[in-house]
């Protein structure tokens, strides 16, 4: 779900450059995840990063505003779809970037930049944060924070300190989370239709991503990753029928645009926001008409109309993680 400026890339974060969407490249070094599991880990060791803070932590004043409201509203109360979403809200107005991920030449390192956002980045800052906030105060902490980054975007929760550990494609996110315990794909449970695509995206345009192009020995694994992708069961809800669910749809679930294009399952993401009887989307976009920035948008039905690419959406409902302690 990657996006650069041509129409081809979906599978990173760079996936909504042209879009009114957004992009990014990811990365964390060794600070080594909680397994997933439905009873918190205690023994968990936070280490610090291969890449320096200021490369791999941008936004850190944003951060701490973040942690103080997030005491003085009580966030961590909430459960985590709605946790979710306030933590998306509280990031809207942050300016869109892209690439913002791409941060070295060859040492993958899990990262967070709150200065800028794009629309995968900001689901992830959002999803990482409500976690986070789980713990006790004392652990709202950069290696804290990262950890939960960690956790939602490597194969496994586990970077290796490999751009091939980071998941570039949603749909595997999906699937490697929701296998771990992590949330539910309820695409299908809302009357999700099957689509098959042959993904080709990061082996084709490997020249727009830095690693791939620091390191062409990548590009043959990535082609077996893209390959394993292509056969996942994927399902999509039509742009004709999101009307009908919308109301089934819950605060803070992840929400991404299935596109037509034919090397790509997804062009977009953002989370769900209730509004009474209709819900809306927020998202990072790229558009200058809505400001360049996180925003909440119309109502996600109305949105997809306005690109005719907008094939319908996937929707993963994210769970609770272990609690470090």
């Amino acid at each position: 779900m990657p996006f650069r400026s041509s129409p081809l890339l979906h599978s990173r974060r760079q996936f909504l450059y042209g879009f009114g969407s957004s992009t990014a490249g990811l990365l964390l070094g060794a600070c080594k995840t909680v397994p997933a599991g439905p009873s918190p880990a205690s023994s968990t060791t936070l280490r610090q990063p291969r890449l320096p803070w200021p490369v791999v932590f941008k936004g850190e004043a944003k951060f701490h505003r973040l942690c103080e409201q997030a005491r003085k509203e009580n966030w961590a109360s909430l459960p985590i779809g709605k946790r979710n979403a306030t933590v998306g809200r509280a990031l809207c107005g942050t300016p869109y970037g892209n690439y913002t991920l791409e941060i070295d030449d060859k040492i993958e390192s899990p990262s967070v930049n709150f200065d800028m956002l794009d629309c995968w980045t900001f689901y992830e800052a959002s999803l990482a944060f409500a976690r986070m906030i789980k713990c006790s105060s004392s652990l709202w902490t950069r290696e804290a924070f990262l950890h939960y980054i960690e956790l939602e975007r490597y194969r496994d929760g586990r970077c290796t300190g490999s751009y091939l550990s980071r998941m570039h494609h949603l749909e595997e996110v999906f699937a490697d989370n929701e296998r771990r315990g992590l949330g539910t794909n309820v695409t299908r449970s809302l009357g999700g239709l099957p689509v098959r695509r042959n993904i080709k995206e990061m082996q084709a345009a490997w020249k727009s991503y830095r690693y791939l192009r620091n390191d062409t020995s990548l590009i043959p694994e990535m082609a077996k990753i893209e390959a394993r992708v292509s056969t996942l069961p994927v399902t999509y809800i039509p742009t004709s029928k999101v009307a009908g669910i919308e109301s089934r749809l819950e605060d803070g679930d992840v929400i991404a645009v299935a596109t037509n294009w034919h090397t790509s399952y997804t062009s977009h993401v953002g989370l769900a926001l209730r509004d009474g009887a209709t819900c809306r989307y927020m998202h990072a976009t790229s558009s200058r008409s809505k400001g360049r920035c996180c925003v909440v948008d119309t109502r996600i039905s109305s949105y997809l109309r306005e690109k005719s690419t907008n094939m319908g959406i996937i929707v993963f409902r994210p769970g609770e993680a272990p609690v470090l302690g």
